[in-house]
């Protein structure tokens, strides 16, 4: 598997997939992805608009598409964290202008447990959730019980997919034939993957053309994928700025910050305090920014 060959597959997939519910062919598409799919989701937006061109079937009513905390180009984006980190005087001025013009992005890549000598199999204690249906059904303990002391951990939200994933109700609700997954995992790092686009950013040049509507946004405490190497990446687009930074507000709070452009509402969005990825540590923000966007109401 590589990046190109995933794009390919995810358009194979769609064009299968509406051939099968043709009842959703009048929607609108908009493709979305986090994180490393920053690189492969401007990739499947190509696929679908040069198939739209050529004239191929079914024909999508693709609008546009969303990307949050994305990778654009991975090297330049690891780099950029030597500059977030002394924006966020997590490091001294001298340190930063030390190590500016050095190439830091291999020796900032992070250890990853999969690939030590020993990995440890991911766990979780089992005291976070309650048992209160006589069905087995969990549920989430109140914030008034002793659980709710625990620090919050992103993991845990990964771990309830597994329970979440591999419950036969919701495969059977989700379609899915009997049988055909034994054991769902969120990532699959057993797959031969190779990453064979250096940067998405000449896909995104050629989108620009067909006046796709565009959402970008990230967390402004993503130090995984920096705002900053997402706002360079913009500039280097050369766009028209409609409205200036302003903030968009949630409950009478500010919730973030956006930069608007003109070629077809194009927008850059942050959510304050919001980390890799924004919607995890602020989910209920990014929710009434992501709606207001698809209803298109003013961010």
């Amino acid at each position: 598997m590589k990046d190109t060959l995933s794009a390919k597959q995810t358009y194979t997939f769609l064009i299968k997939w509406l051939i099968a519910h043709p009842i959703f062919l009048s929607n609108e598409l908009y493709v979305a992805g986090d994180s490393y799919s920053g690189k492969t989701v401007p990739m499947v937006v190509q696929e679908i608009s040069d198939g739209m061109d050529m004239g191929h079937e079914p024909r999508m009513n693709l609008k546009g598409y969303v990307l949050r905390n994305p990778v654009t180009d991975e090297n330049k984006d690891l780099n950029s964290r030597i500059r977030f980190a002394y924006l966020k005087a997590l490091i001294s001025y001298e340190l930063y202008k030390c190590t500016e013009r050095i190439y830091t992005a291999q020796i900032l890549e992070p250890t990853c447990t999969r690939h030590s000598p020993k990995p440890t199999p991911p766990s979780w204690n089992r005291s976070i959730i309650v048992e209160q249906d006589p069905y087995h059904n969990d549920f989430l303990l109140s914030p008034t019980d002793e659980a709710s002391s625990r620090p919050w951990c992103r993991n845990y939200n990964y771990i309830y997919s597994y329970t979440w994933a591999n419950d036969k109700n919701v495969q059977k609700a989700l379609g899915i034939r009997e049988g055909t997954i034994k054991q769902w995992v969120r990532c699959n790092f057993s797959l031969s993957y190779t990453k064979d686009v250096p940067t998405s950013l000449v896909y995104h040049q050629n989108l620009i053309k067909k006046g796709y509507q565009v959402l970008i946004y990230s967390g402004d405490h993503d130090m995984a994928i920096p705002y900053v190497a997402t706002k360079k990446w913009i500039k280097f687009l050369n766009l028209t700025i409609d409205s200036g930074w302003h903030p968009w507000l949630v409950d009478g709070q500010v919730a973030g910050y956006s930069v608007v452009y003109s070629q077809k509402d194009y927008i850059l969005t942050f959510a304050t305090g919001g980390g890799h990825t924004a919607p995890e540590y602020k989910p209920k923000e990014c929710l009434a920014m992501i709606s207001r966007w698809f209803a298109e109401y003013p961010l």
